[in-house]
Protein backbone atom coordinates (compact mmCIF):
# COMPACT_ATOMS: atom_id res chain seq x y z
CA UNK A 1 0.00 0.00 0.00
CA UNK A 2 1.13 3.58 -0.69
CA UNK A 3 -1.14 6.53 0.12
CA UNK A 4 -3.60 4.71 -0.29
CA UNK A 5 -3.06 2.91 -3.99
CA UNK A 6 -2.35 -0.65 -3.76
CA UNK A 7 0.25 -1.66 -5.87
CA UNK A 8 1.00 -4.91 -7.44
CA UNK A 9 4.49 -6.48 -8.37
CA UNK A 10 4.24 -9.73 -10.58
CA UNK A 11 6.97 -11.99 -9.44
CA UNK A 12 9.91 -12.60 -11.42
CA UNK A 13 9.83 -16.14 -12.22
CA UNK A 14 6.57 -15.51 -14.30
CA UNK A 15 9.24 -13.92 -16.52
CA UNK A 16 11.66 -17.23 -16.70
CA UNK A 17 10.92 -18.52 -20.12
CA UNK A 18 10.61 -15.77 -22.65
CA UNK A 19 11.70 -16.53 -26.12
CA UNK A 20 14.15 -14.07 -28.01
CA UNK A 21 14.35 -12.11 -24.94
CA UNK A 22 17.25 -12.04 -23.29
CA UNK A 23 17.87 -8.78 -21.88
CA UNK A 24 18.05 -8.07 -18.24
CA UNK A 25 15.60 -6.20 -16.41
CA UNK A 26 16.74 -2.67 -15.23
CA UNK A 27 14.75 -0.15 -12.66
CA UNK A 28 14.01 3.14 -11.37
CA UNK A 29 11.61 4.30 -9.20
CA UNK A 30 8.68 7.37 -10.61
CA UNK A 31 6.59 9.19 -8.08
CA UNK A 32 3.63 8.01 -6.66
CA UNK A 33 0.80 10.19 -7.72
CA UNK A 34 0.00 12.87 -4.67
CA UNK A 35 3.52 12.11 -3.85
CA UNK A 36 3.13 9.77 -1.69
CA UNK A 37 5.87 6.90 -2.14
CA UNK A 38 7.04 5.67 -5.52
CA UNK A 39 6.26 2.88 -8.08
CA UNK A 40 8.86 0.57 -9.89
CA UNK A 41 9.35 1.22 -13.50
CA UNK A 42 10.69 -1.58 -15.60
CA UNK A 43 13.15 -1.02 -18.78
CA UNK A 44 15.84 -2.98 -20.86
CA UNK A 45 18.54 -1.30 -22.48
CA UNK A 46 21.23 -2.73 -25.02
CA UNK A 47 23.50 -1.33 -27.55
CA UNK A 48 26.51 1.35 -27.07
CA UNK A 49 25.75 3.27 -24.28
CA UNK A 50 27.52 6.82 -26.05
CA UNK A 51 25.05 5.74 -29.12
CA UNK A 52 22.46 7.67 -30.10
CA UNK A 53 19.49 7.08 -28.33
CA UNK A 54 15.83 5.38 -29.69
CA UNK A 55 13.04 5.21 -27.03
CA UNK A 56 10.69 2.33 -28.00
CA UNK A 57 7.06 3.15 -26.28
CA UNK A 58 4.91 -0.02 -26.06
CA UNK A 59 0.82 0.53 -26.27
CA UNK A 60 -2.63 -1.76 -24.96
CA UNK A 61 -1.85 -4.59 -23.68
CA UNK A 62 1.45 -5.26 -24.53
CA UNK A 63 4.86 -4.39 -23.21
CA UNK A 64 8.48 -4.14 -23.87
CA UNK A 65 8.73 -7.69 -25.16
CA UNK A 66 7.10 -6.27 -28.65
CA UNK A 67 10.02 -4.72 -29.38
CA UNK A 68 12.41 -7.91 -29.09
CA UNK A 69 12.78 -8.09 -33.10
CA UNK A 70 13.14 -4.39 -33.48
CA UNK A 71 16.28 -3.77 -30.54
CA UNK A 72 18.94 -6.34 -31.74
CA UNK A 73 18.34 -4.23 -35.66
CA UNK A 74 18.91 -1.07 -33.81
CA UNK A 75 21.80 -1.91 -31.32
CA UNK A 76 23.77 -3.79 -34.57
CA UNK A 77 23.20 -0.21 -36.28
CA UNK A 78 25.36 1.08 -33.19
CA UNK A 79 22.26 2.94 -31.50
CA UNK A 80 21.32 3.01 -27.72
CA UNK A 81 17.65 1.56 -27.31
CA UNK A 82 15.77 1.92 -23.90
CA UNK A 83 12.63 -0.04 -24.13
CA UNK A 84 10.77 0.76 -20.95
CA UNK A 85 7.24 -0.81 -19.85
CA UNK A 86 4.08 1.39 -18.81
CA UNK A 87 3.24 1.40 -15.25
CA UNK A 88 0.55 -1.73 -15.01
CA UNK A 89 2.08 -3.22 -17.90
CA UNK A 90 5.29 -5.72 -18.32
CA UNK A 91 7.52 -5.86 -15.19
CA UNK A 92 6.45 -2.46 -13.70
CA UNK A 93 4.63 -2.48 -11.19
CA UNK A 94 0.72 -2.04 -11.81
CA UNK A 95 -1.51 -0.16 -9.21
CA UNK A 96 -4.70 -2.26 -8.25
CA UNK A 97 -7.31 -0.07 -9.53
CA UNK A 98 -9.13 1.26 -13.28
CA UNK A 99 -9.09 4.20 -11.82
CA UNK A 100 -5.67 4.61 -10.32
CA UNK A 101 -5.04 5.15 -13.95
CA UNK A 102 -5.26 8.33 -16.22
CA UNK A 103 -3.72 9.29 -19.49
CA UNK A 104 -2.07 12.53 -17.47
CA UNK A 105 -0.50 10.09 -14.58
CA UNK A 106 0.93 7.75 -17.61
CA UNK A 107 2.36 10.74 -19.48
CA UNK A 108 3.86 12.21 -16.17
CA UNK A 109 5.36 8.53 -15.16
CA UNK A 110 7.07 8.05 -18.44
CA UNK A 111 8.76 11.41 -18.35
CA UNK A 112 9.59 10.74 -14.67
CA UNK A 113 11.45 7.97 -16.15
CA UNK A 114 13.39 8.69 -19.40
CA UNK A 115 14.02 12.25 -18.52
CA UNK A 116 14.22 12.40 -14.33
CA UNK A 117 15.86 8.84 -14.03
CA UNK A 118 17.53 8.39 -17.29
CA UNK A 119 18.29 12.09 -18.31
CA UNK A 120 17.55 11.13 -22.04
CA UNK A 121 18.79 13.68 -24.44
CA UNK A 122 18.69 13.75 -28.55
CA UNK A 123 15.89 10.94 -28.10
CA UNK A 124 14.11 9.58 -31.54
CA UNK A 125 10.89 8.10 -30.12
CA UNK A 126 9.73 5.18 -31.63
CA UNK A 127 6.10 5.00 -30.55
CA UNK A 128 3.12 2.45 -31.14
CA UNK A 129 -0.30 2.43 -29.78
CA UNK A 130 -0.42 3.94 -26.69
CA UNK A 131 3.83 4.37 -27.13
CA UNK A 132 2.35 7.34 -29.28
CA UNK A 133 -0.16 8.61 -27.22
CA UNK A 134 2.20 8.98 -24.24
CA UNK A 135 5.45 9.80 -26.33
CA UNK A 136 4.03 12.71 -28.71
CA UNK A 137 2.82 14.24 -25.31
CA UNK A 138 6.31 13.84 -24.21
CA UNK A 139 7.99 15.43 -27.51
CA UNK A 140 5.37 18.37 -27.71
CA UNK A 141 5.97 19.55 -24.01
CA UNK A 142 9.96 19.23 -23.91
CA UNK A 143 10.81 19.20 -27.41
CA UNK A 144 14.43 20.16 -26.81
CA UNK A 145 14.97 16.33 -25.24
CA UNK A 146 14.13 14.83 -28.82
CA UNK A 147 15.91 14.45 -32.33
CA UNK A 148 13.25 12.27 -34.18
CA UNK A 149 9.85 11.07 -34.29
CA UNK A 150 9.01 7.96 -35.34
CA UNK A 151 5.24 6.71 -35.39
CA UNK A 152 4.33 3.40 -36.03
CA UNK A 153 0.36 2.46 -35.98
CA UNK A 154 -0.60 5.52 -33.88
CA UNK A 155 -2.23 8.52 -33.26
CA UNK A 156 -2.90 11.64 -30.99
CA UNK A 157 -6.51 11.59 -30.79
CA UNK A 158 -8.59 14.58 -30.18
CA UNK A 159 -11.75 13.11 -29.59
CA UNK A 160 -13.18 15.80 -32.36
CA UNK A 161 -13.55 12.66 -35.00
CA UNK A 162 -15.50 9.18 -34.39
CA UNK A 163 -12.87 6.68 -33.51
CA UNK A 164 -13.54 3.30 -35.59
CA UNK A 165 -16.10 0.54 -35.12
CA UNK A 166 -13.27 -1.88 -34.73
CA UNK A 167 -12.05 0.03 -31.71
CA UNK A 168 -15.23 0.99 -29.85
CA UNK A 169 -16.18 -3.01 -29.51
CA UNK A 170 -12.63 -3.33 -28.22
CA UNK A 171 -13.23 -0.75 -25.55
CA UNK A 172 -16.56 -2.16 -24.95
CA UNK A 173 -15.12 -5.62 -24.50
CA UNK A 174 -12.31 -4.55 -22.18
CA UNK A 175 -14.37 -2.65 -20.68
CA UNK A 176 -17.42 -5.59 -19.54
CA UNK A 177 -15.23 -9.09 -19.95
CA UNK A 178 -15.17 -11.09 -17.24
CA UNK A 179 -11.86 -11.90 -18.15
CA UNK A 180 -9.99 -9.73 -20.52
CA UNK A 181 -7.19 -12.54 -22.57
CA UNK A 182 -4.33 -10.43 -22.94
CA UNK A 183 -2.82 -12.87 -24.84
CA UNK A 184 -5.44 -13.19 -27.80
CA UNK A 185 -5.87 -9.24 -27.54
CA UNK A 186 -2.43 -8.70 -28.78
CA UNK A 187 -2.87 -12.18 -31.40
CA UNK A 188 -6.19 -10.25 -33.19
CA UNK A 189 -3.76 -7.68 -34.04
CA UNK A 190 -1.22 -9.56 -35.77
CA UNK A 191 -1.30 -10.86 -39.37
CA UNK A 192 1.26 -13.58 -38.01
CA UNK A 193 0.53 -16.69 -35.71
CA UNK A 194 2.03 -16.43 -32.56
CA UNK A 195 3.31 -19.29 -30.96
CA UNK A 196 2.43 -20.49 -27.60
CA UNK A 197 5.73 -19.48 -25.78
CA UNK A 198 5.29 -16.21 -27.32
CA UNK A 199 1.40 -15.84 -26.36
CA UNK A 200 2.76 -16.85 -22.87
CA UNK A 201 5.04 -13.80 -23.10
CA UNK A 202 1.92 -11.56 -23.28
CA UNK A 203 0.40 -13.13 -20.27
CA UNK A 204 3.56 -13.72 -17.97
CA UNK A 205 2.73 -9.85 -16.29
CA UNK A 206 -0.73 -10.43 -15.10
CA UNK A 207 -0.91 -13.90 -13.04
CA UNK A 208 -4.57 -13.24 -12.33
CA UNK A 209 -6.90 -10.69 -13.07
CA UNK A 210 -6.33 -8.22 -10.29
CA UNK A 211 -3.26 -7.46 -11.99
CA UNK A 212 -5.24 -6.29 -15.13
CA UNK A 213 -6.10 -2.73 -13.94
CA UNK A 214 -3.66 -0.67 -16.48
CA UNK A 215 -4.73 -3.41 -19.68
CA UNK A 216 -8.27 -2.72 -18.46
CA UNK A 217 -7.99 1.28 -18.20
CA UNK A 218 -6.68 2.37 -21.03
CA UNK A 219 -9.00 1.64 -24.03
CA UNK A 220 -11.21 4.21 -22.04
CA UNK A 221 -8.29 6.65 -21.50
CA UNK A 222 -8.15 7.28 -25.09
CA UNK A 223 -9.88 10.91 -25.66
CA UNK A 224 -13.23 9.57 -28.11
CA UNK A 225 -15.15 12.83 -27.40
CA UNK A 226 -14.30 16.45 -27.61
CA UNK A 227 -15.09 17.06 -23.93
CA UNK A 228 -12.05 14.60 -22.85
CA UNK A 229 -10.29 15.81 -19.96
CA UNK A 230 -7.20 14.80 -22.28
CA UNK A 231 -8.87 16.24 -25.84
CA UNK A 232 -7.84 20.16 -24.72
CA UNK A 233 -4.23 19.17 -24.50
CA UNK A 234 -3.86 16.67 -27.50
CA UNK A 235 -5.17 19.61 -29.45
CA UNK A 236 -2.71 21.43 -28.03
CA UNK A 237 0.21 19.23 -28.79
CA UNK A 238 -1.08 19.15 -32.20
CA UNK A 239 -0.43 22.99 -32.72
CA UNK A 240 3.29 22.42 -31.63
CA UNK A 241 3.33 18.96 -34.05
CA UNK A 242 1.84 21.22 -37.08
CA UNK A 243 4.93 23.41 -36.35
CA UNK A 244 7.78 20.13 -36.06
CA UNK A 245 10.41 20.22 -38.27
CA UNK A 246 12.69 17.79 -37.06
CA UNK A 247 12.60 14.66 -38.63
CA UNK A 248 8.99 12.45 -38.83
CA UNK A 249 8.84 8.80 -40.25
CA UNK A 250 5.26 7.40 -40.42
CA UNK A 251 6.21 4.04 -40.70
CA UNK A 252 2.65 2.46 -40.35
CA UNK A 253 1.83 -1.61 -41.76
CA UNK A 254 -0.74 -1.36 -44.26
CA UNK A 255 -3.29 -3.76 -42.03
CA UNK A 256 -4.51 -1.77 -39.09
CA UNK A 257 -7.63 -1.00 -38.78
CA UNK A 258 -7.19 0.70 -35.70
CA UNK A 259 -5.10 4.00 -37.00
CA UNK A 260 -4.29 3.03 -40.52
CA UNK A 261 -6.10 6.61 -41.34
CA UNK A 262 -3.41 8.38 -39.20
CA UNK A 263 -0.30 7.96 -41.24
CA UNK A 264 -2.00 10.19 -44.36
CA UNK A 265 -2.44 13.23 -41.96
CA UNK A 266 0.81 12.84 -40.30
CA UNK A 267 2.24 12.84 -43.63
CA UNK A 268 0.51 15.58 -44.76
CA UNK A 269 0.55 18.03 -41.45
CA UNK A 270 3.85 17.81 -40.14
CA UNK A 271 6.76 19.73 -41.54
CA UNK A 272 9.62 17.49 -40.60
CA UNK A 273 7.67 14.60 -42.21
CA UNK A 274 7.77 16.39 -45.42
CA UNK A 275 10.52 15.37 -48.30
CA UNK A 276 10.88 11.81 -46.39
CA UNK A 277 10.43 8.49 -48.07
CA UNK A 278 7.94 7.11 -45.57
CA UNK A 279 8.07 3.05 -45.57
CA UNK A 280 4.80 1.11 -45.46
CA UNK A 281 5.42 -1.97 -43.70
CA UNK A 282 3.39 -4.56 -45.79
CA UNK A 283 1.33 -7.83 -44.75
CA UNK A 284 1.72 -6.18 -40.53
CA UNK A 285 -0.87 -5.58 -38.53
CA UNK A 286 -1.66 -3.39 -35.75
CA UNK A 287 1.18 -4.93 -33.56
CA UNK A 288 3.58 -4.19 -36.56
CA UNK A 289 6.80 -5.22 -34.25
CA UNK A 290 5.32 -8.43 -33.57
CA UNK A 291 4.43 -8.98 -37.26
CA UNK A 292 7.32 -7.25 -39.23
CA UNK A 293 9.97 -6.22 -36.27
CA UNK A 294 13.11 -6.68 -38.42
CA UNK A 295 11.78 -4.69 -41.31
CA UNK A 296 10.16 -2.35 -38.73
CA UNK A 297 14.27 -1.98 -37.33
CA UNK A 298 15.23 -1.50 -40.42
CA UNK A 299 13.16 1.13 -41.68
CA UNK A 300 14.02 3.29 -38.08
CA UNK A 301 18.05 2.46 -38.67
CA UNK A 302 18.10 3.79 -42.06
CA UNK A 303 15.82 7.11 -41.03
CA UNK A 304 18.45 7.94 -38.87
CA UNK A 305 21.32 7.30 -41.15
CA UNK A 306 19.77 9.88 -43.59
Amino acid sequence: MMGGMRILRTPDERFSDLPDFPYVPRYAEVPAPGGDGTLRMAYVETGPSDGPVVLCLHGEPSWSFLYRHVIPVLADAGLRVVAPDLVGFGRSDKPAEISDHTYARHIEWTRSLVFDALDLKDVTLVGQDWGGLIGLRLVTAHPERFARIVTANTGLPTGDFPMPETWLKFRQSVRTAPEFDVARSVASGCRTTLPDDVRAAYDAPFPDESFKAGPRAMPGLVPADPDDPEAQPNRDAWDVLRAWDKPFLVAFSDQDPITGAMAPLFKQLIPGAQGIEHPTIEGAGHFLQEDAGERLGHAIAAFMRS
